[in-house]
């Protein structure tokens, strides 16, 4: 529910917005001979936590100039234009809008309900596109780069949004992980291609748009030419297969010379390139090829990152997209929860065994299983992303926020730990738990995440001539990062956005998120 304070503050700034709209458009004469009005805003009195890192600025002023900061800084010296809206944030905090480097916003395949929910549901993908980019932003994530889904209703959405047709977080879309053949393939879900559906063959080739496991038999000048009619969908980054997805073992994807060449195409149009890959090994192959980013750098099964790689990755200013949310608060009691279960069950198997003299050694698939029980890979994720952090790598949060099935195929609601927004918070409070300071993870939230998505010069800090991405929160994140949560103001591109409306049309959300 709104507070009072609160409908008068976006009631206020909201009619002013209309009222300029509305004299802007009066007459189609004056329409054609003048511009319309550009939009001045000021928010006055706040502590500016401008992202960069450095001091908060106290009874701070922002000006944004239709879509951008136009001026910032302490309010003796930055004066508020005459005509501004002003939002008075006195006692407030703005900080920059947040940035989630791994999302997944389309239907992308699953088994069991999520297959059902698939079927039913693949006519609407630009309308669940859409709505999970707006769940996105009621949280106060105003950018997401999506990193696997559907390329056409991703592209297709992100170009509505930026156009300011809708509303939704600006997105950011890789499509489909090159070398991987769609969410029912060997490369994906282990999945034999033998058996399938018409339509689960149609979906994967739908999400691999002629860049799926073929990639990987290609030679050299065969796959630039592959790579470059994939670039030419209007993918926004290359994400690509350095290894397998699930398997154990997860053998290496594509050669050193195969993976150059991806990363050197993308680079020549401007675009960065990243890497899933799951194996010290393979990681190492990523790094040396000249990535600019990693998806789950803290995920290689049961081995710790080498020291040597880490010093690479952080020497090269490599992004390592996180997937904090998932080792990190309720997610984590959990696996402690039920590594403690675990643990006791194999002794008192082991007791049990020696008792009645039927002990042996177990075999190798029977240690695997013991270490999947008592959540050993869960343990080695939450060291190397602490590792990672200690090391001074530039770290964001990739959630892989993602939709379960609907709500009537589905006998029991997903965690929220990975839907949308809320997944996003989530992980950035996640982050001071595996030892940030709440300045750095609100750097790694903001800035880093902008950087990420090659989109520094616009975005990720509240600075003179960058879009105007923010928040006004009531309480002080830098001194407790679950105040990111408590927004008063949210603004995107410049304007204010009512989150009590979002999302617009409720597809596969529930009621509350």
């Amino acid at each position: 529910m709104l507070t009072r304070r609160r409908r008068s503050l976006l009631s206020s700034v909201l009619a002013v917005f209309a009222l300029t709209l509305v004299v802007a458009s009066t007459s189609p004469r004056a329409q054609s001979q003048a511009p319309a009005a550009v939009r001045v805003t000021a928010i006055t009195g706040a502590t500016l936590i401008d992202g960069t890192g450095g001091a908060a600025m106290a009874d701070a002023v922002v000006v944004v100039t239709g879509d951008r900061i136009s001026a910032v800084g302490p309010r003796a010296s930055t004066p508020v234009p005459p005509g501004a809206t002003v939002i008075d944030a006195a006692g407030k905090f703005v900080m920059p809008g947040m940035v989630d480097t791994n999302v997944h916003l389309s239907l992308y395949g699953g088994v069991n309900d999520r297959y059902e929910t698939l079927v039913r549901y693949n006519t609407r993908q630009p309308e669940i596109v859409l709505e999970g980019a707006q769940l996105q932003l009621k949280h106060g994530v105003t950018t997401v780069r999506d990193s696997y889904g559907m390329l056409l209703p991703l592209v297709a959405t992100r170009d509505r949004i930026d156009r300011g047709e809708a509303v939704g977080a600006r997105i950011l879309a890789a499509g489909n992980i090159v070398g991987w053949g769609g969410p029912y393939s060997i490369s994906f879900a282990l999945i034999r291609e033998a058996g399938l559906t018409l339509f689960q063959e149609q979906m994967n080739d739908q999400i691999a748009q002629g860049a799926g496991e073929d990639l990987v038999d290609m030679t050299p000048d065969e796959l630039r030419t592959a790579i470059n009619a994939y670039l030419d969908k209007r993918p926004d980054f290359v994400k690509f297969g350095g290894s397998a997805h699930f398997a154990r073992p997860a053998f290496i994807g594509f050669s050193p010379e195969a993976q150059r060449v991806m990363v050197e195409e993308a680079h020549k149009r401007g675009k960065k390139a990243e890497t899933h890959s799951t194996t010290p090994d393979s990681l190492r192959l990523s790094v040396e090829a000249g990535i600019d980013g990693i998806q789950h750098p803290e995920l290689l099964g049961p081995r710790e990152l080498p020291d040597a790689l880490v010093r690479q990755i952080v020497e090269r200013r490599i992004f390592c997209s996180m997937l904090v949310n998932t080792i990190t608060g309720e997610a984590w009691k959990k696996h402690l929860k039920d590594r403690e279960a675990a643990e006791k069950r194999i002794a008192d198997d082991a007791a049990k065994a020696k008792t009645n003299g039927t002990a042996r050694a177990k075999t190798s698939a029977e240690q695997r299983k013991d270490a999947a029980d008592t959540g050993d890979e869960m343990m080695m994720r939450r060291k190397n992303a602490q590792k990672l952090i200690a090391a001074g790598a530039v770290v964001t949060v990739g959630t892989d926020n993602y939709w379960a099935a609907a709500a009537e195929l589905s006998r029991a609601p997903k965690v929220e730990t990975q839907d949308h927004g809320i997944g996003t918070v989530l992980g950035i409070e996640g982050l001071v738990e595996l030892g940030m300071t709440p300045m750095q993870a609100i750097v790694a939230a903001t800035k880093n995440g902008a950087f990420a998505a090659g989109r520094d010069k616009d975005l990720g800090t509240l600075e003179r001539g960058k879009l105007a991405d923010l928040l006004v929160l009531d309480g002080n994140p830098a001194a407790d990062i679950t105040n990111i949560r408590k927004i008063r103001v949210l603004m995107a591109a410049g304007r204010v956005v009512d989150r009590d409306k979002l999302p617009e049309v409720r597809v596969l959300s529930r009621a509350g998120q």
